[in-house]
């Protein structure tokens, strides 16, 4: 069947489903295959349980007359979002970076849907199928889409810009997440700017933050940028115009800043900011319900979107202000005398030196760090995870308690530092242990499960 027969069938019946558990009533479901499993196995009972038609690719099972045989499922899948996409005229706004772009993402949402009848990827539905998914919940009713991408390889994010297809584009930050599979830090910065090349080749806008130098260098050949940033960052490039102007970045472009924002605190009751537009010297103040310091780009990037897209002062303040974060990410959550930092869905080895400092820099008395390994990390995974118990003694952190077989490999006789194999061996020593009145950070990678620590933190 080809892709433009497929759209007429998806238009009749715009629900898309891969999981024959999860059927939407009269919908399409597409029978994906994986390393455990063949969705066309499942077609008979897709269709059993409502769904209209059901894609497949394996000839053996395509003997129900609302069974689709086509050479690929996945392809079929991505060709359809790609086509529904081409049809729309709507901005997307693509996400990526190694830290920060779920949070960044939620935040949008939030600020956006003040305005607008703003769709974002649901969870964290941000790779070659999750995509694809997420473009096809676009309906005629939608008026910004906001679509994250996750990339584990190079080429990744731009297979997803040629679904996506996004007219506005940010990338948070670069760091060193999932070295095994972009093998380098360098090969990191390879592999997200493949969402600036789709803008630049398709005269798309993006969103830069003039603090991080490297992403100053990548957007150096873009054409359309929207700035923002710190008045560290906004002061390097000055307040004059659109462009940009030398400064001294090794020779990158310093940017004039259109959202030039400043911390005011932090603490237990989350980040509070000021911003202000170009050329206009009217503070704007925020309280946002996160933690940790490093959420502050998030928050400003929020905010620079927000204005970009016409939204007031007062509109973007309530969207930032009504979020509350959740599913364990930048959560703050007392747990009987023990005030939680929660941030326990992802970990690379930025992202878990930000949120040390954060602990560090908070006031408490009893600080500890329950840390999980970080994963994707290949060969640097030995050095990454040494240098983070490094860390922790550079920052006088009174107590860790360290989980995983790469942390475990670096134990040393240190009385604030406790390393365990596995969840089950830390619990039970918390559970001998018991942390009270404590400022608690939990972090790790999200194979860890450290939320399951959290039975055995509520003294």
């Amino acid at each position: 069947m080809k892709t433009e027969d497929l759209y007429s069938l998806f238009r009749l019946h715009p629900a898309v489903s891969t999981d024959s558990r999860n059927i939407l009533p009269d919908g399409l479901f597409f029978a994906l295959k994986g390393p455990r499993f063949n969705g066309n196995a499942f077609a008979a009972q897709a269709l059993e349980s409502g769904a209209a038609y059901a894609i497949v690719d394996e000839e053996a099972f395509a003997s129900h007359e609302r069974c689709i045989l086509v050479p690929d499922v996945l392809n079929s899948l991505q060709n359809l979002a790609w086509y529904h996409r081409s049809q729309l005229r709507i901005p997307v706004i693509g996400i990526t970076g190694s830290n920060g772009k779920t949070t960044t993402k939620e935040l949008l949402h939030a600020v956006l849907s003040q305005r607008f009848i703003t769709l974002a990827t649901k969870g964290n539905l941000n790779n070659h199928i999750g995509v694809p998914l997420t473009v096809l919940q676009i309906t005629d009713d939608t008026e910004v889409a906001i679509v994250e991408m996750g990339a584990n390889h190079q080429k990744e994010i731009e297979l997803l810009c040629s679904i996506a297809q996004p007219t506005h584009g940010l990338i948070t930050n670069i760091g060193k997440a999932h070295l095994e599979g972009f093998g380098s830090l360098e090969g990191v910065m390879k592999g997200k700017k493949e969402l600036y090349d789709s803008l630049s080749m398709n005269q798309g806008r993006a969103f830069v933050c003039a603090d991080n130098p490297l992403l100053v260098e990548m957007a150096a050949q873009l054409k359309q940028i929207t700035w923002y940033g710190s008045a560290q960052g906004c002061a390097r490039g000055g307040d004059q115009g659109d462009g940009a102007q030398k400064a001294d970045h090794g020779g990158a472009q310093a940017p004039s800043c259109d959202v030039c924002g400043a911390l005011i605190a932090t603490g237990a009751h989350g980040l509070q900011f000021s911003w202000r537009k170009k050329g206009n010297g009217e503070e704007h103040v925020v309280h946002s319900a996160l933690s940790g310091e490093y959420n502050f780009e998030n928050l400003l990037a929020a905010v620079c979107i927000g204005n970009h897209f016409g939204l007031s002062p007062d509109q973007i303040r309530q969207g930032i202000e009504n979020y509350v974060p959740s599913n364990n990410r930048s959560q703050e959550l007392q747990q009987g005398s023990n005030l939680l930092l929660l941030d326990a869905y992802n970990a690379n080895p930025g992202s878990m030196a930000a949120a040390l400092r954060n602990l560090a820099a908070r006031t408490s008395a009893n600080k500890v760090a329950i840390l999980g390994d970080m994963f994707e990390l290949g060969e640097y995974s030995p050095d990454e995870h040494a240098a983070v118990v490094e860390l922790l003694e550079e920052l006088h952190i009174p107590k860790a308690i360290l989980v995983g077989p790469e942390f475990y490999r670096h134990r040393k006789s240190n009385a604030g530092l406790h390393f365990f194999k596995t969840l089950e061996e830390a619990g039970s020593w918390l559970k001998e242990h018991p942390l009270q009145e404590s400022l608690i950070l939990l972090k790790g990678s999200r194979g860890m499960q450290l939320e399951k620590l959290l039975p055995f933190l509520d003294s």
